[in-house]
């Protein structure tokens, strides 16, 4: 075990988590704690706070930050010029004495110990404010220490590169080699305290609270109607970060301050009110949204996750119900408000073969349906805003205007000035679309329905099982891969007929000339995509973040089909048959997400 380095920890309350367990002869633990190290791979790190190689603590901060500062004094012949930026949510595990903030200011000394000047942040930032300082200031790379809406006990380390993206291969295994070199801590590296007196030590708070919202007021079209709204909106930040920020954007976009969820706008490691801090879970955790809605009148809630870089959106019905909406859904009306507003906002119609709009694999194809009536250019990328975000920046470069990109997953990049999903753009470009509808006496649910009767119905159904144990996930995609015989698909899934598939493991495409997938592949994760004779797509994939296997499926019908009842009956019978045959969930053991 990878006791010997630990061993050097000045962190006192991981020390004496260590020499409890040997004095115990407690091997079981150890072995947890150091029988292999945390992967840093595309999404940086994420993991328990705690002691040992595979927890996020003090130490594991600052061997990953001395790896990633030789990377990019590798890559960057003018990092000590340019420098990077360090942001932090409000995490904190009092048990293990780590916290977003203690980890930033760690990282922070790491690089100014080598003459590289950091852009630390003072004080909690939602997470796209990283991608849209290192962009603002042209800085080398950003950090963000969060774990998202991961549970309270998690954290982690997300990586930026000098585009403004999240970082993609082959940086990540370019850094992992450099953490594995860097493992000893350099002279000086705990103590945090010798940052507070540096000249390379700058803060960006002010001015990106400046900047930022004055750059997403390109994207505010309807000001006087937001002026005169009588709409009212909730806004939750769930125990996060995003109070604050969101009441700014309100402002610049001159609506009326949200109503916030007084039990959930301030951050709280500990998520007191909520059984799992992510809005994406549905209506669980917007409990108290409701009810604070109900009494205040509001009829638009908005949640963002604890590190605001995604976004939930409810409305309340005429019949006194509430729909919280899907990613996908909301993917539709943001995808039409932002192509309507450049549409209507346009001097030069030549100019709409140079717009794009993206959308991960596993999310709906609504965007592909408005490209193709509208004329504007669509495209696909792998699953995750790494993808999207890269893409996005080639595109730009290359002088097209990428309007909108979305995952399922809530998260929305509504802005060029941000190449990663923005809970907070988003936040309060749905207020300011939901303003202008309703004055035109139009819900966000009816003009949902309008654009399914415009470009075609797309009906969707997302959900997950929980998997702990690493050799049932690889059992259950090895039976997929070898169904009727070595190496052979399902040909059906009950009764639906399966008319291709697509392997981004393998990289096998049936659909393809030579067989091969377009799409990138990655032998490091699973997913398939069946496509069925009716119409329908399944994907199944695993997180990389979290012990799930997910599926995404959809149906789709051209516009004029308005038998939306019985495309849902449809889907509802694939999704049953896709659980009941592919994933066997009783065989496998596998916790449904209701459970």
């Amino acid at each position: 075990m990878k006791l010997k380095t630990f061993s050097c920890t000045k962190n006192p309350k991981t020390y004496a988590i260590v020499k409890q367990l040997l004095a115990e002869g407690n091997a079981g633990e150890l072995q947890k704690y150091f029988g292999s190290r945390m992967e840093f791979g595309t999404a940086g790190l994420r993991a328990a706070m705690g002691a040992g190689i595979s927890h996020m603590n003090d130490l594991t901060i600052i061997q990953t930050t001395q790896g990633f500062c030789r990377y990019l004094e590798k890559n960057f012949s003018d990092l000590k010029k340019r420098g990077v930026v360090i942001g932090f949510d409000a995490r904190a595990h009092l048990s293990s004495g780590g916290s977003s903030k203690r980890f930033a200011r760690l990282a922070a000394n790491t690089f100014i110990s080598q003459g590289v000047p950091v852009y630390l942040f003072s004080d909690i930032i939602p997470t796209p404010f990283v991608p849209y300082t290192v962009t603002h200031l042209k800085l080398c790379a950003g950090i963000m220490v969060t774990a998202s809406h991961n549970p309270k006990q998690d954290n982690g380390y997300k990586v930026y590169w000098e585009n403004g993206a999240q970082i993609i291969s082959p940086h990540d295994k370019g850094i992992s080699q450099a953490i594995e070199e860097n493992q000893e801590p350099w002279p000086q590296a705990w103590d945090d305290k010798l940052i507070d007196s540096s000249s390379l030590l700058h803060d960006p708070y002010a001015m990106v609270n400046k900047e930022y919202f004055k750059d997403i007021q390109k994207q505010c079209f309807y000001r006087n109607i937001n002026k005169e709204t009588n709409l009212k909106f909730v806004h939750t930040s769930v125990h996060g970060v995003g109070h604050k920020f969101v009441q700014l954007a309100f402002k610049a976009f001159d609506l009326s301050p949200p109503f916030a969820v007084p039990e959930q706008k301030d951050p709280d490691p500990d998520f007191p009110t909520v059984k799992y801090p992510n809005p994406e879970e549905g209506k669980g955790v917007l409990t108290l949204s409701f009810a604070l809605a109900e009494k205040d009148g509001a009829r638009i809630i908005l949640a963002n996750d604890p590190d605001a870089d995604r976004l939930a959106v409810a409305e309340k019905q005429e019949s006194g119900e509430w729909k919280v909406f899907s990613g996908n859904e909301l993917g539709a009306l943001l995808g039409w408000w932002i192509f309507t507003c450049w549409k209507n906002n346009s001097r030069d119609t030549c100019a709409i073969k140079d717009v794009y709009m993206l959308s991960s694999t596993v999310s709906s194809k609504i965007l592909r349906a408005i490209a193709l009536k509208e004329g504007f250019h669509f495209e696909e990328t792998l699953t995750g805003f790494k993808w999207m975000g890269n893409r996005a920046k080639q595109l730009m470069d290359q002088g097209k205007a990428v309007l909108f990109a979305f995952e399922e997953a809530i998260g929305y990049m509504c802005c060029p000035a941000v190449l990663d999903k923005d809970g907070v753009s988003a936040a309060v470009i749905t207020a300011e679309m939901a303003s202008f509808l309703a004055s035109r006496n139009l819900s966000l649910s009816q003009q949902l329905k309008a654009v399914y009767d415009e470009y075609g119905f797309h009906i969707t159904k997302a959900s997950y099982f929980i998997c702990h144990d690493p050799k049932v996930i690889q059992q259950l995609f090895d039976n997929l891969r070898n169904f009727d015989g070595k190496n052979t698909y399902p040909k059906s899934c009950g009764r639906f007929k399966v008319s291709g598939i697509r392997d981004l493991t393998t990289g096998y495409d049936s659909s393809q000339p030579d067989q091969k997938a377009i799409l990138p592949t990655s032998k490091s994760s699973q997913m398939i995509t069946f496509t069925f004779a009716n119409g329908g797509v399944a994907t199944i994939r695993t997180s990389g973040t979290e012990p799930k296997i997910k599926y995404y499926s959809e149906l789709c019908a051209p516009p004029g089909n308005s038998d939306a009842e019985q495309l849902k009956r449809e889907l509802d019978e694939l999704v049953n048959a896709l659980e009941k045959h592919f994933f066997q969930p009783e065989k496998n053991k596998l916790q449904r997400k209701t459970e």
